[in-house]
């Protein structure tokens, strides 16, 4: 097989695409190479196939090689094992555009492989397993409606920049990834420091023609190294009574799909769909025949919800195409987490939970983009009973991927941790579900932080939107704010905004049709922010500032020494550091720029245990007063401990303005009194007095 291979210049680089060098065994193969990043993807296909399949049966496993950024895997076990968060994500980034261009009646299991075997560190190679993955299924054998393409759009000092750095990613007011074909962007993911609507539009525009781009390239490739697509494997046969089951069924389904509440609609239709199964119980025995009649009935609904919201501007819960649904929102719902609260929009409910750690409780990441760690974790539970059914109770791609749009949304508005020295996770518990659970969990996410006591620097609040369009160029088209799970499966569009009222923090759109014009995205936006800011109202009658922190958080203290008492602290090993963490039960992380934070499970702990730093670390000063801590009494005086390690004289004399007999008249060994600092004479020994409760009163 001879190697072909395409290349397009950007800056000065150049994307190389390449083919019939490696995996040759594969129905396709391509290795995609930009400066110092590379992958290989590749497709496969079964050989067995299945006539009337109702979905394409396809898979997509991206995986990083920690060879490829030079690295060998941290851990006991030194092989790469189960994809990682990250790894699941730039799956579902390849999948989700891919997926609708591939054809059901293919009938045969589809895997893409992407496998990132090069990594410098600079570019991202994510955008490049879009590409790599699309090329592959683009001259493979297997029949795809594409190709497809990605590109990352930054927005950094005012302009726009394509496929920006990790660098340049770090400075970017909006960062989102689009994919889509020549004939427009199919899917829509990132997050913005509240970016405009205007600022978001721009980077679509601007992503597009590099998408062209790239799929030109991709059919440049196809042209030189392509293969004979496989036939397909349509069913031959046709529903028997087709139109007479049709007619017989839209009034019984049209009055069972409008019925209120998720569980009223869904038990309706199933009781109208067995009505007529039973009608026709004889002809429906035959296996492909109940297919085809399944296929119809979704048809049925399909037509029904559309031309409802079309024609009458009235969806399947009654409400109107801008009418979010009935909002209510509560905090402080659990007694001992540090912050809850529970967020209710029509059938879908969120119950959000915020813990308060240390710093030591930071996610870390060891992966071949480097080692890092996040203070803000944000983490997205979907059990079945949510919507109503049974199943295992695992954490898939879809709570992964739901989870970090929330925490992207959210992140934006998170203190850092030099203004709040903690780390925050805010679990998601999806309690019901019927139309954005994700967003739900942006709104619970925020309500719940506020109620912990998390000073957010602004709220954020999110929704999903909807679009149903009628005509080869869309002349009749509604826009849905709040969509349910019905309208988001029956619909040509799903997208999900968050931000604060100044702007968008996160953003993912998914279109099932192709070239949304710039007039449809508009109103979208603009209806999605009138929607925002609805919620948001609600949101800050029930809290709109944070609450005091927990008293079961744990507490932390911060305080500054000086650079050369540091050592002194630590002491030779960490001996004295290790002391005093053990002595009064907390952690002490020292910074080198004399940063000392104390974390401690109670206040009183962690005030003790700042006490002793100031003791090691600190000159007492003179004419400071103390709260100091009789150590032994003597005939002329006594010895009190004003600072752990140091101890002064206070003179009989100096207990009190009148005459003192004996020293056990005034004090008693182990009290705690209130002293001041005199002076401190040539060798270092501390003279002090006494400060009567009872004087200082007086005065």
């Amino acid at each position: 097989m001879a190697v072909e291979r395409v290349t397009y210049k950007i800056g000065d680089e150049e994307l190389v695409l390449e083919t019939g060098r490696m995996g040759k065994q594969a129905n396709g193969c391509v290795y995609a190479q930009f400066a110092g990043t590379s992958v290989i993807a590749t497709v496969c296909a079964s050989s067995t196939v299945v006539e009337g399949m109702d979905y394409v049966p396809v898979t997509v496993e991206y995986n990083e090689k920690f060879y490829a950024a030079g690295k060998i895997p941290g851990g006991f076990v030194k092989r790469e094992g189960r994809p990682k968060d990250k790894e699941i994500l730039v799956s579902r980034l390849i999948d989700r555009p891919m997926r609708p261009l591939f054809e059901m009646s293919f009938g045969r299991e589809i895997q893409i492989v992407p496998t990132c075997v090069s990594a410098d560190g600079i570019h991202t190679p994510d955008i490049l397993a879009v590409i790599a993955s699309s090329a592959a299924v683009t001259i493979s054998d297997i029949p795809f409606h594409g190709p497809v393409a990605a590109c990352r759009v930054g927005y950094i000092d005012g302009k726009y920049v394509i496929n920006p750095t990790f660098q340049e990613q770090e400075k970017a007011q909006l960062e989102i990834v689009v994919a889509g074909t020549k004939d427009g962007f199919t899917m829509v993911e990132g997050g913005a420091n509240e970016a405009t609507e205007e600022v978001m539009l721009g980077a679509l525009n601007e992503a597009q023609k590099f998408i062209t781009d790239m799929c030109l390239l991709q059919e440049e490739l196809q042209k030189k190294a392509g293969k004979e697509k496989l036939p397909l494997a349509p069913l031959d046969v046709t529903l028997e009574n087709a139109e007479a089951i049709e007619a017989e069924a839209t009034p019984l389904l049209k009055e069972a799909c409008f019925r209120d509440g998720k569980q009223n609609r869904g038990k309706a239709i199933r009781e109208a769909i067995a009505k007529i199964k039973e009608n026709h119980a004889e002809q429906l025995a035959d296996e492909i025949q109940a297919k085809l009649f399944s296929g119809l009935m979704d048809d049925i609904q399909y037509k029904l919800l559309r031309k409802s919201i079309l024609d009458e501007g009235v969806r399947i819960d009654g409400r109107k195409c801008d009418e979010i649904r009935p909002i209510n929102c509560e905090v402080n719902v659990l007694p001992q987490p540090h912050g809850s609260a529970l967020f209710t929009r029509g059938e879908t409910q969120s119950l959000a939970v915020t813990t308060l750690g240390t710093l030591m409780d930071e996610q870390e990441y060891d992966d071949i983009d480097g080692e890092r760690s996040e203070h803000f974790i944000l983490h997205y539970n979907f059990p079945p009973y949510s919507v109503g059914e049974t199943g295992r109770l695992t954490t898939g791609r879809r709570e992964i991927g739901h989870g970090n749009l929330a925490r992207r949304s959210l992140e934006p508005m998170v203190p850092s941790r030099e203004e709040f020295p903690y780390t925050i996770r805010v679990v998601s518990e999806i309690l019901e579900s019927n139309g954005s659970s994700s967003q739900a969990s942006t709104c619970g996410g925020t309500l719940s932080m506020l109620a912990a006591g998390v000073p957010m620097k602004k709220m954020v609040a999110g929704i999903a939107m909807g679009l149903i369009t009628e005509g080869e160029h869309y002349e009749r088209y509604k826009i849905l704010s709040d969509i349910l799970g019905e309208e988001d499966h029956l619909g040509d569009m799903d997208f999900k905004v968050a931000g604060t009222r100044d702007g968008i923090t996160g953003f993912q759109m998914d279109i099932k049709i192709p070239g949304v014009t710039t007039e449809i995205m508009q109103k979208a936006l603009e209806q999605a922010r009138v929607g925002r800011l609805h919620i948001l109202g609600i949101m800050e009658q029930c809290i709109s500032k944070p609450q005091a922190i927990s008293a079961f958080a744990p507490k932390i203290l911060s305080m500054k020494i000086p650079i050369d008492r540091i050592g002194a602290l630590i002491g030779p090993g960490g001996k004295n550091v290790k002391a005093l963490c053990a002595e009064y039960g907390v952690t002490i992380n020292t910074d080198d720029d004399g940063t000392v934070t104390i974390y401690g499970k109670t206040g009183q702990s962690a005030e003790a245990a700042k006490k002793a730093v100031k003791g090691i670390t600190e000159d007492p000063e003179p004419g400071t007063i103390y709260q100091g801590t009789v150590k032994s009494i003597k005939d002329f005086g006594a010895f009190i401990e004003i600072l752990p390690g140091k101890e002064g004289l206070c003179h009989i004399s100096k207990l009190s303005h009148g005459r003192v007999e004996k020293v056990t008249d005034v004090i008693k060994e182990g009290q705690v009194i209130p002293v001041k600092l005199l002076e401190v004479d040539q060798r270092g020994r501390l003279q002090l007095s006494y400060i009567d409760a009872l004087d200082e009163q007086k005065k």
